[in-house]
């Protein structure tokens, strides 16, 4: 059984997922979820399909048994995260990720720090998901990815999907007061809720619920 009962990062039939926003409730509530998180790829919207997205979440939100929050996935590219501010200041959060396929891993860390110093993201999405194809970060890169979400205030979310950040990245997190989230990254309702990796490395990493960036919906 799950103690810190969320899932931030989902998908539906909005962008690549299957299911519609009131399957993946569904599946929360069956799971057992205090939050679930709705964020849709952001690239899949436009003006008219972002508001009918966040309404539908409202809507399901309204009589769920937990919490649902209207969020949207970006994509880090080099010219920033695809999120403008208009689209940011409807949504409770935003996630960025890379999704790019890149050769090195000095071109990840700079990408991701263009997604730390832009005020419309929330959190970084799979931080690491790419590091055993292109290489890993010298340990002062990291730092400089650590310097940047404290003084910006950002969080990182624990993927079960692609098993990521490693321990001990999450534990400087956790030292350093860098909030924390789980995350299925689940493109099915099926998915909803499978973020059991994410928090038994949460905990083995020493955290608690003031680590998390949802941790008062818990």
């Amino acid at each position: 059984m799950l103690k810190f009962l969320h899932d931030a990062h989902t998908h539906t039939a909005y962008s690549d997922g299957t299911g519609s926003i009131a399957d993946s409730v569904a599946a929360a509530e069956a799971r057992g979820l205090a939050l679930l998180g709705i964020t849709d790829h952001s690239h899949h919207f436009e003006p008219g399909t972002l508001g009918r997205y966040i309404r539908e979440v409202r809507y399901w939100g309204e009589d769920a048994e937990l919490t649902i929050l209207a969020g949207v996935e970006g994509n880090i590219t080099a010219g920033g995260v695809d999120v403008p501010g208009f689209m940011a200041e409807k949504l409770d959060y935003v996630i960025a990720s890379v999704h790019e396929w890149l050769e090195r891993p000095e071109e990840y860390v700079e990408l991701v720090k263009l997604a730390l110093e832009d005020d419309n993201v929330d959190i970084i999405g799979h931080f690491g998901a790419s590091f055993p194809y292109i290489g890993f970060p010298s340990a002062d890169e990291l730092e400089e990815i650590l310097d940047l979400a404290e003084a910006r205030g950002k969080a990182f979310e624990i993927s079960s999907r692609y098993r990521v950040p490693d321990i001990d990245f999450i534990r400087e997190c956790i030292r350093r007061g860098i909030k924390l989230t789980f995350a299925s990254d689940a493109h099915s309702p099926g998915e909803v809720g499978g973020v059991s990796w994410s928090e038994r490395i949460f905990e083995k990493a020493g955290g608690a619920r003031e680590d998390l960036l949802f941790g008062e919906f818990l």
